[in-house]
């Protein structure tokens, strides 16, 4: 690298130098340089000069475009990586987005079939509560019918013995009271202590 500057620096002075000549012999006289002898440092001063531009494209000027030829074509390879990991995205996605539409309609299919399902055990469930409550109503109705009956039965008897007794309070006169006293007693003669 350090040489390459050198090298710049050389080629620059030579170039000074040669131009500078070259202005000062054209100060000093053009009649020398229109005879053989300025014909003869015409031609080495071109030759120098081309010589000069040959190196400089030859030599200094190829790595220069060859760094920037890689540049470009590291930059175009980037580019390009880039571009094809975009498009494999680009496809993912669009993959993606078609699966989607897929699954999407696979969750409605196992959503409805699992409401179905759902809704199933729930008509068991109802009809088994409903069963249960039936029974425990039916249940409940016989023994408050028990319980009506036994009262009821309770009722008829307090009502017949309060008739009895009221009936029996007006048929019992005293004649008939002692009808039924002699009747015992002679009742529990007839028995054996």
């Amino acid at each position: 690298m350090i040489r390459k500057g050198w090298q710049r620096v050389l080629l620059a002075a030579i170039v000074l130098l040669s131009s500078g000549a070259l202005a000062r012999a054209a100060e000093e006289g053009g009649s020398a340089a229109e005879g053989p002898v300025g014909t003869v440092f015409k031609w080495i001063h071109f030759v120098i000069l081309a010589g000069l531009a040959y190196w400089v494209f030859a030599k200094l000027l190829p790595p220069v475009f060859r760094r920037n030829a890689d540049n470009i074509s590291a930059a175009i390879a980037k580019a390009t990586a880039a571009k094809a990991e975009a498009d494999k995205k680009l496809q993912d996605a669009a993959t993606k987005l078609t699966n989607l539409e897929k699954e999407i309609a696979e969750f409605r299919a196992i959503a409805q079939r699992e409401a179905s399902t759902e809704i199933a055990r729930l008509r068991l469930i109802t009809k088994g509560d409903v069963e249960k409550i039936g029974l425990a109503a039916k249940a409940e109705i016989e023994a408050a019918e028990r319980a009506a009956r036994v009262e009821l039965k309770a009722l008829a008897a307090k009502l017949a013995v309060d008739g009895a007794e009221s009936l029996l309070a007006k048929q019992m006169t005293p004649s008939v009271q002692e009808a039924l006293i002699s009747q015992f007693m002679q009742s529990l003669q007839g028995r054996p202590n």
